[in-house]
């Protein structure tokens, strides 16, 4: 087995990037760690090089599941060099609608299961001093949008422990991606979604409204998952990779809508804002 080729683990891989990405890492001779929730879900891999694949359940919601699988990685491969923290899903609904037990188990996923495992992958990273990791966001976690705020939530959640995490990890060789697309012909929009049981009329113009696009575009979405891996991995493999990666015309040009508002709205209140601080001493 060529142990100079570098080592993926993925997370999420039975649909949509995950999926993608992992077939494309293996495309290129290099080493995949390859799980999911449901290890049958992943039957497409069965024709890979078998001593380039290492498939495995994990469920990020797990502390046991986590610690088994990094040690069955290391175990098998020796290291980790880029850990995609891919998995997640969405919860449509009005703040008002949402219902804490969704909310909190959407957190568990998108935000702590992430943690947990980046965590976990640490350790053998600041050894060798070397390493990469990948975590998917979404424009949604720059962008607030109607219907959508507890995702908004816990993508916003991802952006400040990843920046951070990339300020603490820099100085030990560690590079940290923030992965946010627009809307992907993925599965976030299908079966995976998940939405109130109860929806409040007067939310129908806004939230109501933007769940039904969501719905409605579901495998008409303008981004390919395909491309969306090669993008990942060109980033990976840069020299001076970005610590946002935007994928996708729609969510670029809602970023940047974002940011001509927020700089218009800081240069408004410039005054006001300066004028919270003590006054300087003459």
């Amino acid at each position: 087995m060529a142990t100079d080729q570098p080592v993926w683990f993925v997370t999420g891989c039975s649909t949509g990037f995950g999926k993608e990405l992992a077939q494309a890492v293996l495309k290129r001779g290099w080493r995949a760690v390859v799980t999911a929730r449901r290890p049958e879900t992943l039957a497409e891999f069965a024709g890979s090089i078998p001593e380039n694949i290492l498939v495995t359940s994990l469920d990020v919601t797990s502390a046991e599941q986590i610690a088994a699988a990094v040690h069955a990685a290391e175990a098998r491969f020796g290291r980790i060099d880029v850990l995609v923290n891919n998995a997640g899903y969405g919860y449509l609904s009005a703040i008002e609608e949402g219902e804490d037990a969704e909310v909190r188990a959407m957190f568990e996923t998108n935000v702590f299961g992430l943690a947990a495992l980046t965590k976990a992958v640490l350790p053998g990273m600041r050894a060798r001093r070397s390493g990469h990791i990948v975590n998917f966001s979404s424009v949604g976690g720059l962008v607030g949008f109607p219907g959508i705020g507890y995702y908004n939530a816990t993508k916003f959640a991802v952006e400040g422990l990843s920046e951070a995490l990339a300020k603490e990890a820099e100085p030990l060789g560690i590079k940290v991606t923030i992965v946010e697309p627009g809307p992907f012909r993925t599965d976030w929009a299908g079966r995976s979604l998940r939405t109130p049981r109860t929806a409040i009329d007067d939310y129908a113009e806004t939230a109501g409204k933007r769940r039904q696009t969501i719905h409605d575009y579901s495998g008409t979405q303008p981004g390919d998952p395909v491309r969306a891996a090669d993008a990942v991995i060109t980033a990976v493999e840069s020299s001076n990779p970005p610590l946002h990666l935007v994928l996708g015309r729609p969510a670029l040009d809602a970023l940047r809508a974002k940011l001509e508002t927020l700089q218009a709205e800081i240069a408004a209140w410039e005054q006001v804002s300066l004028g919270t601080d003590f006054p300087q001493a003459s």
